[in-house]
């Protein structure tokens, strides 16, 4: 091209179009591992902790069961925790991320197990130890395949170290931390109904229960009343002589005719637990009648003149169920709590042939304040054996040695020798319904103790693992008791775990706030803590029982300071499966104590205890620990209130008398589409692999930061396709900044007080956002700060800025405008690439090397830039929100236009705008409000809009009058202005024909 020769110039060529290799069409699936592989290799996790003078910020991991390929809660739950983590590093802080996996426990022995069954081998005659290690390699070749799924979902930690349960250290703190309940007196051996799988054959705890929709066999069983003691009745503190008190004698004399030989009925969902029934409940409070069957229909299991003891709330519901009709049954009279009490009861299996006189005592009958009307029958049947009020009843009573039973065995079976039910299981091996409630219903039946049966659909408590329903069944189990107090000496912490845990509570910043009163009202009704389990696969409870001795004696357990270093020691060395060596009790107790004097406890800990102890050898034994053991952060979903945020309360407390956490942050569950739990059997799961390998992990966690992760969340195709759509829109955002930038360099920089107000206004916007970006980040708000993020780089930056400077950057010489509007792009730059680092890892990489390509560059060594507090400018915002306001009504003027095609473009428009207001008047004239606008020219009016002028209600004050420019188009820029083609270069106007001078002044140079 000749300098002298203007009019060959090809315009196009002149113009500062953008350049930039990258591309609209992200190719996330194909991409994305060429990243991960980039950051093992300059080690980004480990540059970033060399960084100095920065305050530690520690989220300790939730740890998942190695047991699986991931799910989407999983996804949904690291990449929150990443976004967490991420983002406190680009604020300034060494954010520390350890993962970490829970190795022992069911989960993983249930899997041993399988594999057994199906090549028909018995556990039972395998050597524990041997058993053990193929535990150990099932959990060490998960954790393996999950380290890999995390990684690839963009997941930063210290993955070549992470925290595994099973590790000989862990093992070692898990017993020493045990042994610290031992020590302090907490610790004990108790009998008592705690929920029961009799597949998995083990204890659970709450968080291993899961509750699902059973039918269940329900019964009305009738209690015979065989004596009424009027003795008891009318004695102990009545005043008066007994002469006084002969009416009232003689009308209960009289009231016992009624009574004996009525019945008492209960109602049960179990009707197994009748052979272990010892007394039947009433309520004091609750109003009872005396009621006789008058007639009955054919098929019925009662007969007229049979008399019935019921609540008279629910007296016509069980007639009902005993399929009576209205007037076949009459009331004959109150019964007071004080004559019930009073009288005798009899089981209904008592004196049957063939008993061996197994249920021939008198049943215990006395009120209960857990007793209601609002169903059954006003009575409840007692089996303290199987239901935990019935056993704090005659426990406060002390009365358990009369009312205990054990006739369930461990795997669900009656005992051999129970008359009539001997070996009839409650639940089959499959966990699918024994023969055991048929068995009792039908011996109830043949010896007239049902007054009705049914079915009923409840929610009822199931095994997470097996799926099995599960029983309460009393059992021998060791207890972490929470009411005693703790005797370590830091009475100044509360002197009982549950009052420790619940200070602690209030010392932690919870979000959402509702999760503090969540896990507060467990900690406050819930029992005991069940530590023990009946398993091979975890660390063992590390301590030994005299025998001879009760458990109820101060001497039961050794503790013995000496003995505990020394299982501790063989422990860090060797792990836990010392334990279970032949000759491991003389091991640990000889020249101690004598071996001989000691039973060895062979039960493991509950695998909540393993996950609640990782805050010991995790955060205070790791050099990238804590200092002072406590996380900043715990973040799991909200089954973990009654789980991991639950058990590491208690073992923390405990032993150290605090919390292991200062905030605690909770997501819900992953629905489908349509609002339903995601199931296998109805085929609704989404696995987070097939989302990677069709839209990209970024997709993925653009979903996580788009949604409210607070409440329960929906994901599917649609939904995620809206996701990328909202992607497509940052890219190209980002797509237009890079092109801008493309030879942006210190010397184009222009200082904030030097800009045009326009970019002051976009400064003052960045200023803005800045904080709301820390802020959200800071309380763990993602939704926020991409709402925020995007609105701002959709809505103040591509569909106002960009829209504006695009002529500017393209057409414009070396301007100050243009100079600039670049200097604000590189800002832009710095801070959209930092503020969505956290959320969109691999993407703003790919931005981020686009610029600088160096060998080590990489966005995620980068924190987000401080943000000047004097680009805040209120007063400028207020006026250009005058601006924009005016624009809107502009814009929208045009759009009418063009769709009637009286245009094809905004710069063939010059519009007349009519302004009321004379302060937004004033503000659109001290600007280019054609630039603006993006017309060629504008006139502003404060005269009043002539009729027909197109309005905007929500802008009021703003009229708008179509007008056509006047003059030529530039064949450079496309304005239409009267100046084009006069000047140097042909068909440019003077704006144009500047930088095209200028151009060529350059060229020649």
């Amino acid at each position: 091209m000749c300098a002298d020769t203007p009019e060959s110039l090809d315009y196009k060529s002149t113009l500062n179009l953008p350049k930039t290799d990258f591309p609209m069409r992200a190719g996330l699936p194909k991409r994305e591992p060429d990243w991960l592989a980039r950051w093992e290799k300059i080690g980004v996790y480990e540059r970033l902790r060399e960084k100095q003078n920065r305050a530690p910020f520690t989220l300790h991991d939730g740890p998942p069961y190695a047991n699986g390929h991931l799910h989407i809660g999983h996804a949904l739950n690291k990449t929150i925790k990443d976004m967490i983590v991420r983002s406190h590093q680009m604020m300034g802080r060494d954010a520390r991320y350890i993962p970490g996996w829970d190795c022992h426990g069911l989960p993983i022995e249930w899997k041993i197990e399988e594999q057994y069954r199906k090549k028909g081998r018995d556990k039972d005659e395998v050597p524990i130890n041997e058993f053990r290690a193929e535990c150990r390699a099932f959990a060490a070749g998960w954790v393996d395949v999950q380290r890999e799924e995390f990684k690839r979902l963009g997941v930063q930690g210290n993955w070549a170290d992470p925290y595994l349960t099973m590790d000989f250290h862990a093992e070692r703190v898990i017993a020493e931390e045990f042994m610290k309940f031992l020590m302090n007196g907490t610790l004990y051996q108790g009998s008592k109904p705690v929920m029961w799988s009799p597949v998995e054959q083990t204890a659970l705890a709450e968080a291993e229960v899961e509750y699902h929709d059973k039918e269940s066999f329900t019964i009305w069983v009738k209690f015979e009343v065989t004596d009424f003691a009027l003795h008891d009745l009318m004695t102990g503190g009545e005043e008066g002589s007994v002469e006084d008190r002969q009416p009232v004698i003689e009308a209960e004399a009289e009231a016992a005719k009624d009574f004996v030989g009525a019945n008492v009925v209960i109602w049960t969902t179990t009707p197994w637990t009748i052979p272990s029934n010892k007394a039947v409940v009433f309520g004091e409070s609750i109003s009872y009648g005396l009621y006789e069957v008058t007639a009955t229909p054919d098929e019925c299991w009662v007969v007229p003149g049979e008399r019935f003891l019921l609540a008279d709330n629910l007296a016509a519901d069980v007639f009902a169920r005993a399929r009576l009709e209205e007037g076949q049954w009459r009331r004959l009279r109150d019964v007071t709590p004080a004559q019930l009490a009073g009288m005798t009861l009899k089981h209904p299996l008592a004196g049957t042939e063939g008993s061996n006189s197994e249920w021939d005592d008198n049943r215990d009958f006395r009120a209960a304040d857990f007793v209601t009307d609002t169903e059954g029958t006003g009575f409840v049947h007692c089996a303290p054996s199987h239901g935990l009020e019935e056993y704090e009843l005659y426990r406060d009573l002390g009365m358990l040695e009369q009312v205990i039973t054990y006739n369930v065995n461990p795997d669900g079976r009656f005992r051999d020798d129970l008359p009539f039910f001997g070996g009839k299981a409650i639940l089959k091996p499959n966990g699918k319904e024994g023969n055991a409630n048929a068995a009792v219903i039908d011996k109830l039946v043949e010896v007239d103790g049902l007054l009705a049966r049914g079915k009923i659909k409840h929610s009822y408590p199931h095994s997470w693992r097996s799926k099995a329903p599960v029983i309460y069944r009393n059992t021998p189990q060791w207890f972490a008791a929470i009411d005693k107090p703790v005797g370590d000496g830091q009475d100044m912490h509360g002197t009982t775990i549950r009052e420790r845990a619940l200070r602690e509570i209030d010392n932690v910043n919870w979000t959402p706030k509702s999760g503090r009163n969540r896990l507060h009202a467990m900690m406050e009704a819930r029992p005991d803590w069940v530590l023990s389990r009946q398993r091979a696969w975890g660390v063992p409870l590390t301590c030994f029982t005299r025998k001879g001795v009760l458990p109820t004696d101060e001497n039961f357990l050794l503790r013995n300071a000496e003995v505990n270093a020394r299982i501790v020691e063989a422990f860090e060395a060797e792990g836990a499966d010392v334990w279970y060596e032949d000759g491991a009790k003389e091991r640990f107790l000889s020249g101690i104590v004598d071996p001989a004097e000691y039973d060895q406890v062979t039960d493991i800990l509950d695998v909540w205890f393993d996950s609640g102890s990782t805050h010991a050898f995790t955060l205070r034994d790791r050099e990238d620990g804590t200092e002072d053991g406590i996380a900043d952060v715990y973040m799991e979903g909200t089954d973990q209130h009654r789980g991991w945020f639950h058990s590491s309360l208690l073992q923390s407390v405990g032993t150290t008398g605090r919390a292991p956490y200062r905030n605690v942050v909770t997501h819900g569950f992953t629905l489908d589409a349509k609002g339903m739990k995601m199931s296998k059997s109805i085929g609704n799961t989404i696995v987070p692999e097939k989302i990677v390998q069709q839209y990209g992990a970024d997709i993925l966690r653009l979903w996580v930061a788009q949604t409210d992760y607070t409440q329960d969340q929906r994901i599917g195709d649609e939904i995620l396709k809206g996701v990328a759509d909202s992607y497509r829109r940052l890219r190209n955002t980002m797509r237009y900044m890079l092109g801008s930038l493309s030879d942006f360099s210190e010397a184009d920089r222009v200082e904030p007080q030097d800009m045009p107000e326009l970019e002051r206004l976009i400064l003052h916007r960045v200023a803005e956002l800045d904080k709301v970006v820390r802020d959200g980040y800071a309380k763990f708000d993602f939704q926020g700060v991409f709402q925020a993020v995007f609105t701002f780089a959709t809505v103040d930056l591509s569909a106002f800025y960009f829209d504006i400077r695009k002529d500017a950057l393209y057409c414009d010489g070396d301007t100050l405008r243009r100079r600039a509007a670049r200097s604000v792009l590189d800002i832009l730059f710095h801070r959209l690439t930092t503020w969505l680092a956290p959320v969109l890892v691999f993407t703003m990489e790919e931005v981020w090397l686009e610029r600088f390509p160096g060998e080590g560059s990489s966005v995620h060594l980068a924190d987000i830039p401080d943000t000047p507090s004097e680009w805040l400018n209120p007063d400028l915002a207020s006026k250009w929100a005058k601006v924009r306001a005016a624009r809107r009504v502009v814009t929208a003027a045009l759009e009418v236009q063009r769709v009637d095609k009286v245009i094809g473009a905004s710069l063939e428009a010059a519009p007349t705008v009519y302004v009321a207001d004379a302060e937004q008047r004033e503000a659109l004239e001290s600007v280019s409000f054609e630039d603006v606008s993006i017309t060629s020219d504008v006139t502003i009016s404060g005269d009043a809009a002539p009729e027909g002028a197109f309005v905007m209600p929500e802008v009021e004050g703003v009229s708008v009058v179509f007008g056509k420019a006047q003059g030529a188009k530039c064949a450079r820029c496309w304005k239409v202005l009267p100046d084009v083609g006069t000047h140097k270069h042909e068909g440019v106007c003077g704006r144009c024909d500047a930088a095209v001078s200028d151009l060529s002044s350059g060229e020649n140079a």
